[in-house]
């Protein structure tokens, strides 16, 4: 098969994966191939079906079967792609465990933070290499990931921290929650706030980490907040939802970015909300009584 870009969605069957999806393939070549990824066979099958019959449909579409909390299955496929296609061009992590309000917390935290954070680290380890020159590498996260949203005792784990360190600090986070001291040691209660501070802080590393080299070569590496998007997993958390945008809404803003020509070096590395960079310091640790957080 001859394929002249590569795209790949990460946690793809409904919601905003599926919208992007669907931007890709509407606005990607005839040439191009974009990859829509999930656990569930059944539901990866149908839904790539669904998008490639699409009347907008352009570039071909396949579903792939990818856990994303399994990281050897990760690595697998970015091993696959680069020796099929000699690597990838798009590359959007947006797995999310659906967490309801009545729902423990403690008790959902491990699926949490493997689809949230372990996922996440581990598209960017197995990525990141793959990406051709003139890629983009996204994590979806959210406006909460800004390190101000955390308590400033925990701000020296995430800022200026490496990969590994962003690791090390989730597991500690992990540990904290189980051992019931998460609170003294002033992690917030609710995962997701946590959980996005890790994503923007593990891209911010990587990309440190080979800013010029993408710079001069056009690629990009950044999260992106899609900001408050009318999905099954974020409905039962607000209830005002007027400002709220359907997925694919959401998505334009995510795949203005991805099809950009050239690269904002001041978009580069950063959490990008409709095209701007939110700082880094922003944000106040939420009030845990109110969970009706914009994200």
């Amino acid at each position: 098969m001859n394929v002249s870009r590569i795209a790949l969605v990460t946690g793809a069957n409904q919601g905003l994966g599926r919208a992007l999806v669907e931007g890709l393939a509407a606005r990607m070549g005839p040439d191009d191939l974009v990859l829509l990824t999930g656990r569930s066979p059944q539901r990866v099958a149908e839904a790539a079906d669904e998008v490639a019959r699409l009347p907008g449909t352009h570039s071909r579409v396949q579903g792939r079967v990818l856990d994303v909390t399994g990281t050897d299955a990760v690595d697998r496929l970015a091993g696959e792609l680069r020796r099929r296609y000699g690597g990838v061009d798009v590359v959007i992590s947006n797995a999310v465990a659906r967490l309801l309000p009545d729902e423990s917390q403690a008790a959902r935290a491990d699926e949490f933070i493997d689809i949230s954070n372990t996922a996440a680290h581990a598209i960017l380890r197995s990525f990141g290499p793959v990406l051709r020159p003139g890629g983009r590498l996204l994590v979806v996260a959210s406006s909460l990931g800004t390190l101000g949203h955390l308590d400033a005792r925990l701000h020296h784990l995430f800022d200026g921290a490496s990969l590994d360190q962003v690791e090390y600090a989730v597991e500690s986070w992990r540990s904290a929650v189980h051992n019931g001291t998460a609170e003294e040691a002033g992690w917030p209660r609710w995962l997701n706030v946590p959980s996005k501070v890790a994503q923007v802080a593990a891209v911010r590393a990587v990309a440190a980490e080979r800013r010029a080299e993408d710079l001069a070569s056009g690629t990009l590496i950044a999260s992106v907040c899609p900001g408050m998007v009318d999905t099954a997993t974020s409905r039962p958390w607000f209830s005002d939802y007027s400002q709220a945008r359907s997925p694919a809404e959401a998505a334009r803003s995510v795949l203005d970015l991805v099809l950009a020509d050239g690269v904002d070096p001041a978009l580069y590395g950063e959490l990008v909300r409709f095209g701007k960079a939110l700082p880094w310091y922003g944000g106040t640790p939420p009030v845990e009584q109110d969970r009706m957080l914009t994200p």
